[in-house]
């Protein structure tokens, strides 16, 4: 994996490679950003370009025996650790190493949605377990055999449980030219200790032009529709693609006649809505509605705060945007924000959408209409959906 093979993060891209050529590598990094943002890839690249044997100013050769190995995860020295949904006590990592190859090498923005679907995992749970700390101990007391560096990739260490403490002297007194770099998306899920022994890199979402000018390079998707994926997908470029599969042409239409209905108080219009057209969506396309609409939220906010610069939206979006914002208060507009948040977690833990959505619809006639906020939240944040 090569600096330029990643979407944008320039400024880490130049940070990373000024630490390589000022002899500033930290034995123990924490790459945190959110998920889609790059960082797994960033880690790849980072450790490609450190044992590149032609390093180049602003990346690694790509052609050197050290790059090709990378380029394919090959390389003996390049070690990676990851969430697996262990079938027996005695697996590791090493025993989903094709399939986390073939997984990255299709998709360097990989998430754990995205890696749990190349599994029947059942309901088994993501876990780094105690077997991978030991093997991952083992592996690297061994000396390099042809790098300068040994390299151990952790994605998603915060699925490491109490395990983890067993990597805490090795972390913090490596072997020699020994390389630890952790990939995350909370920092509040990893052990304080673990933390405490690595230098954090922050990694910022993607910039909405980034990915829309990524989606429009290399799938050929309109700029019309690429501007409105990279708006709902929120800086995140696995939730960019997944999108590319569904129809998203409608989201806005549909959002400005189910808002209607609410704050109108259409009861017979709005149940309509909720159970003909949002609840027939299907679950992905539900849970990518309410990500479009949270966003459109958003931007209302923006407006409302007076920072118009923020807000990238298309020109009948933001006639919709200018005109809600002089009619609904701040207060009024988070509280939507919150609920739709909370519908979209429910809907992923397969809510019955019927009741969901018109829970939802509810709900927002009460905000807008009668200005009136819930005391409580029973309705919509309780397991009442059939689940």
């Amino acid at each position: 994996m090569q600096f330029n093979a990643i979407i944008g993060q320039q400024q880490i891209k130049q940070h990373l490679i000024r630490t390589v050529n000022e002899n500033r590598v930290s034995h123990a990094q924490l790459f945190l950003g959110p998920e889609g943002s790059g960082s797994l890839a960033l880690a790849v690249a980072y450790a490609q370009y450190i044992n590149c044997e032609n390093r180049l100013t602003e990346d690694s050769c790509g052609q050197c025996a050290s790059c090709r190995k990378y380029e394919k995860l090959i390389h003996p020295d390049l070690h990676f650790s990851y969430p697996f949904f262990a079938k027996h006590k005695e697996d590791t990592a090493a025993t989903y190493a094709r399939e986390w190859r073939e997984t990255f090498l299709a998709n360097p923005y990989v998430s754990l949605d995205h890696w749990r679907g190349q599994f029947d995992a059942e309901n088994k749970q993501a876990n780094i377990n105690i077997a991978e700390a030991h093997d991952i101990i083992k592996k690297l007391s061994l000396k390099a055999f042809e790098a300068e560096y040994k390299v151990l990739i952790i994605w998603l260490p915060e699925y490491l449980d109490t395990q983890g403490n067993a990597l805490l002297k090795l972390i913090e007194e490596p072997p020699e030219k020994t390389l630890f770099l952790l990939v995350a998306e909370n920092q509040d899920k990893i052990l304080n200790t673990i933390i405490s022994r690595t230098q954090l890199v922050k990694i910022n979402r993607l910039d909405d032009s980034d990915v829309k000018a990524y989606l429009i390079a290399h799938s050929q998707v309109d700029e019309r529709r690429a501007a409105e994926i990279a708006f709902i997908s929120d800086g995140n470029i696995q939730q960019a693609l997944r999108l590319l599969g569904e129809d998203t042409k409608d989201y806005f239409d549909l959002l400005v006649r189910w808002l209607r209905h609410c704050v109108t108080d259409q009861g017979g219009a709005l149940i309509k809505t909720s159970e003909e057209e949002l609840s027939k969506l299907g679950r992905e396309n539900q849970k990518s509605f309410l990500l479009y609409a949270i966003n459109v939220m958003r931007q209302v906010i923006l407006l409302k705060e007076q920072v118009p610069t923020l807000v990238h939206i298309t020109d009948d979006e933001l006639d919709f945007v200018q005109k809600f914002e002089r009619h609904y208060t701040t207060g009024q507009i988070g509280e939507t924000i919150a609920l739709f948040e909370q519908a979209h977690y429910h809907i992923e833990r397969n809510a019955n959408p019927k009741i969901l959505f018109l829970d939802l619809s509810l709900q927002l006639v009460l905000i807008y209409k009668y200005q009136t906020f819930p005391t409580s939240r029973d309705s919509i944040y309780t397991d009442n959906y059939g689940m």
